[in-house]
């Protein structure tokens, strides 16, 4: 396992020992559990090691604050330059396959899921005029629908380079050979 989780472990221990230490001193208060006194020096090192593991626990759980805002930072950090990053794509696609301002458009509400009625009223056009644009996109883009379309983007963004190229014709296998 990981080491950083055996530390964990044995943080979490320390401060459960503490509670249950500073707890029972609390009960012993008003319960008779022990039935004679500590001696005072065992009692100050049991009182000094529980406010240290305690303490402890209070440093170890702002790192992990502080470590899980860090994460949390770069997350946010990633995912707004992959969501900059398809929107570049997706004007360089555009570019690239000559649309106009307004195919580009509606290819951007296609994109994002509007269906035709939607886009026409977005675009404060006819239906029609939106089904003969998506045509045009499509037809620009060599695709024949929505969901093929968006597999374009898709297996852009699935590559490792990120270059516009189209993807390589696939090549095909020798045929097995028979065996007798």
């Amino acid at each position: 396992m990981n080491p950083r989780f055996w530390i964990i472990i044995a943080i979490l221990a320390v401060q459960v020992f503490s509670a249950v230490f500073f707890i029972g001193d609390i009960l012993s208060s008003y319960l008779p559990v022990w039935s004679e006194p500590l001696p005072w020096e065992v009692r100050e090192w049991l009182e000094i090691g529980a406010a240290a593991g305690l303490t402890i626990g209070v440093g170890f759980g702002l790192v992990s604050l502080w470590r899980i805002d860090k994460q949390r930072r770069m997350a946010e950090e990633r995912l707004r330059r992959a969501s900059s990053d398809f929107s570049e794509l997706l004007l360089e696609r555009f570019a690239e396959w000559r649309l106009t301002p307004a195919e580009a458009d509606v290819a951007l509400f296609a994109v994002k899921g509007l269906s035709t009625a939607e886009i026409a009223t977005l675009r404060g056009t006819s239906e029609g005029t939106i089904k003969a644009q998506t045509n045009a996109i499509y037809r620009k883009a060599g695709v024949a629908n929505r969901p093929q379309l968006l597999s374009l983007f898709i297996d852009d963004l699935m590559r490792d380079d990120m270059q516009l190229q189209p993807p390589a014709e696939p090549t095909s296998l020798p045929a097995p050979e028979k065996t007798i």
